[in-house]
C-alpha cells in the first residue's frame, strides 16, 4: 500500500518548492492526502482548461503536475518509467501549444502547419526529467508556414520561434513552463532559431558533426507538423545510422566523454558535490554506454534503433551486443540515478545534478527519498559509480583510443627485415609510395595519420600471411578501390584481430578479396558476434531482409537486400577461408539467404506492381527453384534458375486502374521480379537470374499459368526437362498452389519410361554437354568426368526409370539410391566430397586451377582432410568411384582423365 501521507510530509519537511505548490493547491493536496492519485493528476491536466492565454494555462498546468508527479512518486505509486513518460508528454503538448498560439498571433485564422518541433536528449526519448530544459529543433517550410501576405518565410518563422521561447521560458508570477535550449540546432552561433527542413538536411548530410549523430539517435518528431518532423527524420535517417562504420566518429563520443570527465573533474569524487549526471558512473555514462554500441550497430540492425535507455540496453543484450549482466546492471543503476535526480530537482525545481555541499541540505535530500540520512546516500551513489564507471572504462579503452601515434625508431626497411620478409629495402620503398600520393585514399593527413597507427599491425599480419606476396597484392588492390580508408584503418585499429583474417581472405579468396575492394563496410559484418554463425530459417532471413523502418520505399528495400546479402554471403565465405564450417553447411545456408531473398523481393515487387495493376482474381504467383538452388547447395558463384508459373484462369484480367489480362500481367510481373533479383542499384548486385529451364525454353514466355505448365511437361517437354524437374522445388507462393506443383511434378516422375530409350537419351545428352562444356580445369569438380555432372545424371536416371528416392537434395537422393542398392556404397562419400571441394574452390580458385601452393591447405582443410596430396588422392578415388558407379548404372566404361 503506498503511503502518501509520509510522502506529504516529507515534501513538506525537504522541500521548498513542493511545500509552496501545496499551499497553492489545497485541492491537490487533500485529493492526494486520500491516495487518489490517478484523480488528482486528472485534475491537474486540467488545471489550464478554460484560460485564453496559453502561457498562463501551460503554467497552472505545469504547477499542477509536478506537484502530483512529485507526491506520486515519492510515496511509490508511479514507477519511473510512467514520470519521465508523463513529464515529457506533458512537454509535447505544452510545445504544440505554443507553436499554435505563437502561429496565432500573427494569422489569427490560420491553420497551423508547415512549423515542427523536433525533440532531441530526454525530451526525444521521453525520459525528461523533473526540472529538465528541453532542447528541440525548430524547422519550418516555408510554402506551407502560415504568414501574413508582405511576410518573409524566413522572418515570419523567427517570429513564431521568439513567441515560442516567450511562452515557454519566460518567468512570470505564475512561473514557467520549460526551459527551451535551442542550442543544438545546426551552426547555433550563426544560424537563425528556426531552420527551413531543406537547408537543416543539407547540413546534416554534408558538414554534421560526430556528436550531433549522436543526439540524434533519440531525435523525434514531437510538436506541431508531425508528419513534416517525421519526413525529415526519415531524410537523414542515413545520417544517424550508418551502414559502414565510422569509429572516428566512435572516437570522438569518446574523447567527449573523457573531456566531460576532465571538465567535470571536481563532481568526480563520490561524496558532497558529486555530479549525478557528469561524474564518473554518472547517468551520461550509462546513457553513451548504450549511444556507443547503438552508433556501432544500429547501421545494420535497426532492431537497436530505439530512443529510450533501458529499451537500448535490452535490445542490445539481445542481439548479443553486450551482456545481459550488463544490460541488467547499468539498466537498474541508470534508474536509481535518475530517481535521486529527480529528488535533487524537487528541493527547488532547479535543473542541478550534483549533490548539496552543505551536510544538512544533503542530508535533507537524503531523507526526502526515505534514507536515514546524506551517509545511506553517498554510500549508494559509491557502489552505484563503481560499477556504472567501471564498464564505461572499458568501453572508452577500447573506442577511444590515445591520439598518440607510435612511431617506430628504426626504418622501416629494418622493420620489415626484423619481421623476416625478403628484398626489404624495396618492399619498404613500396609501401612508401602507398602515402606518398599513389593511392587517393591515403591522400589526406588524416588517413595518413589513422593508416600510421595500423602500419605495425598491418606488416605483422603480411609477414604471417600463408602467402605474404599474395595479400600485398590483394591489399593494394583494396587500397586502389577505396574513396576513402579511414574508417577501415580506424576499424582495424580498433579491432586489430580483424586484420590477421583480413590477410588470410586477401591472400586466399579472390572472389572475397574483389567483393571487400568494392565494399568495404563487408569488414563491419566480422565484429559482431554473428559473424561466424549460420543464418536462421528462411523465414528468419526473410524476416532480417524486409528489416526496416516506416517511410522506406521500393528501392531502398531493394538496396537494403542487396547489401544484407552482400554480408551473409561474405560472412559464408569467411567461414570457409577460416575454417569454421563445413562447406556442406554453407551451401545450404546460401540457398537459405538465396530463398530468403526472393520471397522478400517477390512480395515487394508484387505490392508495387498492383499499385498500378491490382490483382488477377484467385490467381497468384508461384516460383520454382531448379538446379543448385532447387537442390539447397548453392555456392558463392551459383545462378539462380527460376521458372515463373501462376495459378487461376489465364484468360482473367486484373482489377487495377490499368488492367492487364492474366499472362501479361504475370510476365511483367515475372520480369519486374527477375529485375528486382538481378539488377544493380546503388547498393551493388545481387544475383544472375536463368530462366531458360522455363517450357519452350528461351523461345517461351517468362511465366505460364500452371495449367499450361502441367500439359507442356506431359505432352511436350524434353527428358532433360524432366530431369530438371528431379531437383525442382517450390520456393514462392501459396500453400495451395505449391502442393499443386508438386503433384505436377509428381505426375511427370511417376511417367512409365522405356528404359533403353532414357538409357539412350541420358547419354546422348551427356556427351554433347561433355562435348560443349568441358572441365575449366583440374579442379572443375563439376563437369569433369567422374564428377557431380555425372553423378546428377545417373541419379536422374535413376529417379525417372525406377520412381524412387525422389527429392531434389542431390546428397539425400544418393544415400536413398545407395540403400535401394541401386548405386553402389561410396557415391554419397564421393558426392559430399566433391561438392565440399566444389563449394571452397569457387572462392579460391574460380577458374578451376591449382590454387598458390599457400591456399592448398585451406582447401584441404574444409574438405576436412589433413593436406593437399591427400586431397588430391581423394578426389581421385571419388571420381573412380563415380565411373564404376557409370559403368554399373548405363553398363558403359566411363574414362576417367588424369
Amino acid at each position: 500500500m503506498f503511503d502518501f501521507n509520509h510522502a506529504l510530509v516529507r515534501a513538506r519537511s525537504h522541500a521548498p518548492f513542493l511545500s509552496r505548490a501545496l499551499d497553492r493547491l489545497p485541492d491537490l493536496e487533500a485529493l492526494l492526502a486520500t491516495g487518489d492519485v490517478e484523480q488528482a493528476l486528472a485534475q491537474a491536466r486540467a488545471a489550464g482548461e478554460g484560460i485564453d492565454d496559453t502561457a498562463v494555462a501551460l503554467r497552472r498546468e505545469r504547477l499542477a503536475l509536478a506537484l502530483v508527479i512529485a507526491v506520486g512518486d515519492l510515496a511509490g505509486a508511479f514507477p519511473l518509467t510512467r514520470i519521465i513518460t508523463e513529464l515529457s508528454d506533458f512537454a509535447d503538448r505544452s510545445l504544440d501549444s505554443a507553436i499554435v498560439a505563437a502561429i496565432r498571433r500573427r494569422t489569427p485564422d490560420a491553420q497551423p502547419a508547415g512549423f515542427s518541433a523536433i525533440a532531441l536528449g530526454k525530451h526525444g526519448a521521453q525520459e525528461l526529467n523533473y526540472s529538465s530544459d528541453i532542447d528541440p529543433i525548430l524547422l519550418y517550410d516555408p510554402d506551407l508556414l502560415p504568414r501574413r501576405e508582405r511576410d518573409d518565410p524566413a522572418e515570419a518563422a523567427q517570429r513564431v520561434a521568439r513567441a515560442l521561447m516567450e511562452i515557454m521560458s519566460s518567468v512570470t508570477d505564475e512561473g514557467y513552463v520549460f526551459r527551451v535550449d535551442l542550442r543544438l540546432r545546426p551552426a547555433s552561433e550563426v544560424s537563425p532559431l528556426a531552420l527551413p527542413f531543406e537547408a537543416a538536411i543539407t547540413h546534416y548530410e554534408s558538414s554534421a558533426l560526430a556528436w550531433e549523430r549522436a543526439a540524434y539517435i533519440r531525435a523525434r518528431a514531437a510538436s506541431g507538423d508531425i508528419a513534416a518532423g517525421q519526413a525529415f527524420l526519415d531524410t537523414i535517417r542515413p545520417f544517424v545510422w550508418r551502414r559502414s562504420l565510422d569509429f572516428g566518429a566512435i572516437a570522438e563520443i569518446g574523447r567527449l566523454t573523457t573531456r566531460i570527465r576532465d571538465h567535470y573533474s571536481a563532481g568526480q569524487a563520490i561524496g558532497p558535490g558529486y555530479d549525478l549526471k557528469r561524474g564518473r558512473g554518472g547517468i551520461r555514462e550509462v546513457e553513451f554506454f548504450a549511444q556507443t554500441h547503438q552508433l556501432i550497430h544500429g547501421g545494420r540492425n535497426p532492431a537497436l534503433r530505439l530512443r529510450g535507455t533501458r529499451a537500448s540496453l535490452d535490445a542490445l543484450a539481445d542481439a548479443g551486443i553486450i551482456s545481459t549482466e550488463d544490460a541488467v546492471v547499468m539498466g537498474q543503476s541508470y534508474d536509481r540515478l535518475r530517481t535521486l535526480e529527480h529528488r535533487l530537482q524537487m528541493v527547488a525545481d532547479q535543473q542541478t545534478h550534483s549533490l548539496p555541499t552543505d551536510a544538512q541540505a544533503l542530508d535533507s535530500v537524503a531523507k526526502l527519498e526515505g534514507l536515514s540520512g546524506g551517509a545511506e546516500l553517498v554510500a549508494e551513489l559509491t557502489e552505484i559509480s563503481e560499477t556504472v564507471g567501471r564498464r564505461f572504462d572499458t568501453l572508452i579503452a577500447t573506442y577511444a583510443p590515445t591520439d598518440a601515434v607510435t612511431v617506430e625508431s628504426n626504418p622501416l626497411a629494418l622493420e620489415l627485415e626484423t619481421l623476416g620478409f625478403d628484398q626489404a629495402d624495396a618492399l619498404a620503398e613500396r609501401i612508401n609510395a602507398w602515402e606518398g600520393g599513389q593511392y587517393r585514399c591515403l591522400r589526406s593527413a588524416e588517413a595518413r595519420d589513422a593508416f600510421a597507427r595500423i602500419r605495425p599491425h598491418l606488416l605483422r599480419a603480411l609477414a604471417d600471411a600463408p602467402d605474404p606476396d599474395r595479400a600485398l597484392l590483394r591489399w593494394e588492390q583494396l587500397l586502389a578501390g577505396l574513396p576513402s580508408a579511414i574508417n577501415v584503418f580506424r576499424l582495424l585499429d580498433a579491432r586489430p584481430g580483424l586484420l590477421a583474417v583480413v590477410m588470410r581472405v586477401l591472400a586466399h579468396a579472390p572472389v572475397l578479396a574483389d567483393e571487400l575492394a568494392r565494399r568495404s563496410d563487408l569488414l563491419d559484418t566480422l565484429i559482431d558476434r554473428s559473424a561466424f554463425d549460420l543464418p536462421g530459417s528462411v523465414a528468419e532471413i526473410a524476416a532480417e531482409l524486409s528489416r526496416g523502418e516506416a517511410g522506406d520505399d521500393y528501392q531502398r528495400l531493394l538496396d537494403n537486400v542487396r547489401v544484407r546479402v552482400g554480408e551473409m554471403r561474405f560472412a559464408l565465405g569467411v567461414q570457409l577461408i577460416e575454417g569454421q564450417r563445413d562447406p556442406l553447411e554453407v551451401a545450404a545456408a546460401l540457398s537459405r539467404v538465396a530463398e530468403g531473398a526472393i520471397e522478400v523481393l517477390g512480395r515487394a515487387a508484387i505490392d508495387e506492381f498492383t499499385l498500378n495493376h491490382g490483382v488477377v482474381p484467385a490467381s497468384d504467383l508461384a516460383i520454382l527453384g531448379l538446379g543448385r538452388l532447387g537442390g539447397a547447395a548453392l555456392t558463392h558463384a551459383s545462378d539462380l534458375d527460376l521458372v515463373f508459373l501462376f495459378s487461376g484462369d489465364h484468360a482473367a484480367e486484373s482489377d487495377g486502374r490499368r488492367p492487364l489480362g492474366a499472362t501479361l500481367y504475370y510476365n511483367r510481373l515475372a520480369q519486374r521480379v527477375i529485375a528486382a533479383l538481378s539488377v544493380p542499384t546503388a547498393a551493388g548486385a545481387l544475383y544472375e537470374v536463368d530462366t531458360r529451364l522455363r517450357p519452350s525454353g528461351a523461345q517461351g514466355p517468362i511465366s505460364v499459368s500452371l495449367e499450361s505448365f502441367e500439359r507442356y511437361q506431359c505432352e511436350d517437354a524434353w527428358t532433360w526437362e524432366h530431369m530438371a524437374l528431379c531437383r525442382a522445388r517450390a520456393l514462392f507462393g501459396t500453400e495451395a498452389d505449391r502442393a499443386a506443383l508438386s503433384t505436377i511434378i509428381a505426375r511427370v516422375q511417376d511417367r512409365a519410361r522405356d528404359p533403353a530409350k532414357l538409357r539412350a537419351e541420358v547419354l546422348e545428352m551427356r556427351a554433347t554437354m561433355a562435348e560443349h562444356k568441358p572441365p575449366k580445369g583440374p579442379l572443375d569438380v563439376k563437369l569433369a568426368r567422374g564428377g557431380l555432372v555425372d553423378i546428377e545424371f545417373m541419379v536422374h536416371f535413376l529417379q525417372l526409370r525406377d520412381h524412387v528416392a525422389r527429392m531434389p537434395d542431390l546428397g539425400e537422393a544418393v544415400q536413398l539410391l545407395e540403400e535401394h542398392k541401386l548405386l553402389p556404397t561410396g557415391i554419397r562419400s564421393a558426392h559430399d566430397l566433391l561438392t565440399r571441394l566444389l563449394v571452397v574452390v569457387r572462392l579460391v580458385a574460380p577458374d578451376g586451377m591449382f590454387p598458390p601452393e599457400a591456399s592448398r591447405g585451406i582447401v584441404a582443410r574444409s574438405c576436412g582432410l589433413e593436406s593437399w596430396d591427400v586431397l588430391l588422392d581423394a578426389v581421385h578415388q571419388a571420381r573412380h568411384c563415380v565411373a564404376l558407379a557409370w559403368g554399373q548404372v548405363f553398363d558403359i566404361e566411363l574414362e576417367i582423365e588424369a
